[in-house]
């Protein structure tokens, strides 16, 4: 992979080597009402024309998305934990 850091809001992937020829993601932090949201994108390009094009839409890039999203599930997830235990232990004091 490449990495295309853009400090400090922007993280990107370029993908060199895999199953696709063309895989291209980025993470994004942008400030909304006072917090920070987390914001995902990417393309994933596929060979075989016509063939390579449905299997994109309809196999790679349904599991594709379903892979980030539960990575970003799970990086929600103990980012609400570490969130609540702070929080408990500020109380504490």
């Amino acid at each position: 992979e490449m990495v295309d850091f853009e400090p400090p809001g922007r993280v990107g992937f370029t993908h060199l080597t895999g199953p696709v020829p063309h895989a291209v993601e980025e993470f994004r932090l942008e400030e909304i009402d006072g917090g920070t949201e987390l914001r995902y994108g990417g393309q994933v390009g596929i060979d075989f024309f016509a063939l390579g094009r449905i299997a994109g839409r309809y196999w790679v890039r349904p599991q594709w998305e379903r892979a980030v999203r539960g990575h970003l599930d799970d990086l929600r997830n103990r980012a609400e934990l570490r969130s609540s235990r702070a929080r408990a232990r500020s109380e504490r004091k």
